[in-house]
């Protein structure tokens, strides 16, 4: 039973494993598997993310919050942690970075492109 017991405190205080994040920003680059997929513009405070020389979406810097747009309609805000949709929290930039290991507003913008269909 002691055993047991100390066993079970063993395998309870091990650190869970890590998850790697699907894709990762390297420079101005996003990578998958050490490939570019994507890349990321920035001007001012506006952040572009292109693909084959072409804008799929940016973020757009709006008082303390930024807007995702595609095509010049904003899809989604980011501010203060979280992604909002319609004024409702849709996801967090947590959320997004562990899919895309890559600054906050980068990850959640490429976070809400994918969702919409639009990477």
């Amino acid at each position: 039973m002691k055993k047991l017991s100390m066993l079970l405190a063993a395998v309870c205080l091990a650190p869970a494993p890590a998850f790697a994040a699907d894709y990762k920003c390297n420079g101005n680059r996003v990578e998958k598997s050490g490939s570019t997929q994507y890349t990321v513009r920035t001007s001012g405070t506006d952040i572009a993310i292109e693909k084959g020389g072409g804008t799929r979406g940016k973020a757009v810097k709006r008082g303390s919050a930024y807007a995702v747009e595609v095509g010049g309609s904003t899809q989604a805000t980011i501010e203060n942690g979280r992604i909002l949709k319609g004024g409702s929290t849709w996801a967090t930039v947590s959320d997004a970075q562990r899919v895309y290991d890559c600054p906050d507003v980068v990850a959640a913008t490429l976070w809400v492109l994918d969702q919409k269909g639009q990477l």
